[in-house]
């Protein structure tokens, strides 16, 4: 790329970046503070950032786990749960909830509404952004916490972290299964698909967009652009003058995106994906009349469709989870020199 290309490059993502602080700014109206327990925010504290909705069923386990590899304090959105999230939410103490019943998608599927709160909360704190049904684990999260992860992140001149997410599903029809709200929900998602992930490099923003995993070898293996984006940066040193540009999938300024080093030089992990409960298929039809999750909804009616047909994952393909050493054998997950 020449000088000048890459110096009109530069300032077009520049100027992309203070209009998506500034949306940002104009959204922060959709919300509104439910339980403010922000004050109990110290320096240093680790945050986590969520929207979510009608995610009863997932909440316990999701913040047992996050409370146990150190996030201090939640700051997360609920958008217009009707399952008894919102009232569950608030009342956890570590927990500062905000309500909304604005659109999803309108609001860049979240992610203005998160940037007020991480202008507001998050400048100078490591920030954990996922969805309820994402559990982030990295080489030694069983013995070491985030904010060990972050100190040997800035050891090794990262300020943002990489994971893979990997669709965890049953052995079996999904609907056949058995869950109950709190119970693990890896202890019956316990498979994988492991050898079918492609990465393509984003040379304009210094990105990887990395496809595979069972929905792209199940739903869009005749169409393998239209799987779903399995890259993510869930965990950055968050500086008010950031932002997420696609979900968590990329960030500007774009030096924050290099972050899957194929060498494994970089630590990185995997972000447990628990979509494929049981409820799955009764959510699946929902969620295709509400057309809330993809920009051109329209292109994902098959899969919705697929979802509410009570699939069957599991193959000669599929691999059992047995733990985070795996997952760096098998190449999805880098400890880049952490012993």
């Amino acid at each position: 790329m020449s000088l000048a290309r890459e110096l009109r490059k530069a300032y077009g993502l520049r100027w992309k970046r203070r209009r998506l602080l500034w949306r940002a700014l104009r959204k922060r109206r959709e919300i509104s503070a439910v339980r403010d327990r922000t004050k109990a925010i110290a320096p240093g504290d680790v945050l986590l950032f969520a929207v979510v909705r009608n995610e009863i069923e997932r909440l316990p386990h999701f913040l047992d786990h996050y409370r146990r590899i150190g996030v201090d304090h939640f700051l997360v959105i609920d958008n217009a749960s009707n399952d008894g999230t919102g009232p569950f939410l608030a009342a956890q103490r570590d927990l500062s909830l905000w309500q909304t019943p604005h659109s999803y998608k309108q609001s860049r599927f979240g992610m203005d509404w998160l940037t007020w709160l991480m202008i507001r909360y998050g400048h100078g704190h490591w920030c954990v952004t996922v969805d309820a049904d994402e559990i982030l684990i990295y080489p030694h999260h069983d013995k070491r916490s985030l904010k060990d992860l972050g100190r040997r992140l800035e050891a090794q001149g990262q300020h943002s972290f990489g994971a893979i997410m990997l669709d965890m599903y049953p052995k079996g029809p999904i609907g056949d299964q058995i869950y109950r709200p709190g119970d693990d929900p890896f202890a019956i998602l316990s498979w994988f698909d492991a050898g079918n992930y492609t990465f393509t490099p984003q040379p304009e923003i210094a990105n990887t967009w990395i496809r595979g995993g069972v929905r792209a070898r199940y739903f869009f293996a005749d169409r393998p652009e239209r799987a779903p984006t399995m890259g993510k940066k869930p965990f950055v040193k968050w500086n008010r003058r950031y932002v997420y540009m696609n979900s968590t999938h990329s960030l500007l300024p774009r030096r924050l995106n290099p972050v899957h080093d194929l060498s494994g030089r970089m630590t990185a992990g995997i972000l447990l994906h628990s979509k494929f409960l049981p409820s799955v298929i009764g959510r699946s039809l929902e969620e295709k009349e509400r057309a809330e999750h993809f920009a051109v909804s329209s292109l994902y009616d098959s899969y919705y469709e697929g979802l509410a047909q009570n699939p069957d994952f599991w193959g000669p393909q599929s691999v059992h989870f047995e733990g985070w050493e795996q997952l760096e054998a098998l190449g999805l997950m880098a400890r880049g020199g952490w012993e």
